[in-house]
């Protein structure tokens, strides 16, 4: 399987971590996965055991919850139009 790099350039493993440092790099990644609607990977993404316990099945999160969550993370949820209708020509 072909990796796309020229033979012999120098690699290393993909770490979403190393993007996701700053606010602005965790509001952009959350923001992705919020737009793919991929709640494992949003409750993955925010990463501590209460939060799994609160956004798990057998959970009952309130929007405040998910709210405080974003707010320690210096963070902010915003909502988008899912499909903008076409721009007039």
């Amino acid at each position: 399987m072909h990796s796309g790099a020229p033979a012999g350039t120098p690699t290393r493993p993909f770490d979403i971590a190393n993007d996701i440092r700053t606010p602005e790099g965790a509001a952009a990644y959350l923001t992705e996965v919020l737009a793919e609607g991929d709640e494992v990977e949003f409750r993955r993404a925010l990463g501590r055991e209460s939060l799994y316990k609160a956004l798990s099945e057998a959970g009952n999160p309130g929007l405040s919850t998910v709210l405080g969550v974003l707010r320690a993370l210096d963070l902010r949820m915003t909502v988008a139009v899912a499909r903008p209708e076409p721009e007039a020509a």
